[in-house]
């Protein structure tokens, strides 16, 4: 689930086709105006472009390695997730067996629609109509809804712990559980609402198009086409690399590289209606499946 096959390289090219647009102008305008007799007489080291070149290259590094920390995270909680949604349905069917199937239902249903809800909050979509339904059904509104369930959680298992008579490990088991889904929910919404500084993003711009701006005064300007083409090539490729981990930056906006939160769901869904032995077990759709149009 780490690869998505159906990316398309289009779909890249249409991310950057105004940068490509921009930079191509720009080059061409640059190639033009060092053939201008003022500023033929103006001719720069190579060496300083280069130097340049490779401070935006350990720029575009750091850039790119602290997204795909962020991308990395985003699935590593995911997976917490789908572990910790396995434990709980497992701990609830041990700790209330026999004539417990109605509480129990209830308990893997909530958990299956809060995996839903929480991938959908996080993704800034409308709830879908199961889900939605659902929460009419149970007169559950809040402001955050994956957290209300969570809630209910608590609060069921308060009412089952004094009426079914658990222990108090075993009280002390369940709700460390709901704690630690809880505290993903809260890493996934973390990552969800810090943005990456701005302002990296403007001094990158800048220093790639003033790289692009001296290159040409440190080329040859015998040949204008490779010229034109090197300050094109060279840039847009700097432009690419940043645009990559803009992708790459917010694992829930529902692109092409997004954590599967909607797979994922489904399969925790599975594996609990497995469970606990309900019959109405969903087909497995494909996993590359990383964002809903």
């Amino acid at each position: 689930m780490l690869l998505n096959k159906k990316i398309s390289i289009w779909y890249f090219i249409r991310e950057i086709k105004n940068q490509i647009l921009y930079m191509g102008i720009f080059a061409v305008s640059i190639g033009l105006l060092d053939l201008l007799p003022w500023f033929r007489k103006i001719s720069l080291p190579l060496n300083i472009p280069a130097l340049l070149g490779t401070a935006v290259s350990l720029l575009l590094a750091f850039r790119t390695s602290q997204s795909y920390e962020r991308w990395w995270e985003a699935r590593t909680v995911w997976g917490a997730i789908v572990n910790d949604s396995r434990t709980l349905i497992r701990l609830i069917i041990q700790f209330f067996p026999g004539g417990e199937d109605k509480m129990i239902k209830e308990f893997a249903e909530r958990q299956i629609i809060w995996t839903y809800a929480l991938g959908q909050s996080l993704r800034r979509q409308p709830f879908s109509d199961r889900v939605q339904k659902y929460l009419d059904e149970h007169q559950i509104k809040a402001a955050n809804i994956p957290n209300a369930l969570l809630d209910a959680h608590s609060q069921q298992l308060k009412e089952a712990a004094s009426s079914k008579g658990l222990t108090d490990f075993q009280q002390m088991q369940l709700n460390d559980i709901i704690t630690r889904l809880c505290d993903s929910m809260g890493k996934c919404e973390r990552l969800k609402n810090t943005v990456f500084p701005r302002s990296y993003s403007i001094l990158l711009h800048t220093l790639i198009y003033v790289f692009a701006a001296i290159l040409p005064f440190g080329l040859d300007d015998s040949q204008l086409a490779v010229e034109i083409i090197v300050t094109f090539l060279i840039p847009v490729m700097f432009l690419a690399i940043e645009k990559t981990s803009i992708i790459m930056q917010d694992p829930f906006e529902n692109g092409p590289v997004d954590t599967p939160v909607t797979a994922l769901a489904q399969t925790i869904e599975i594996n609990i209606r497995q469970m606990t032995g309900d019959e109405n077990v969903p087909a497995k759709k494909d996993n590359s499946l990383y964002y809903e149009m």
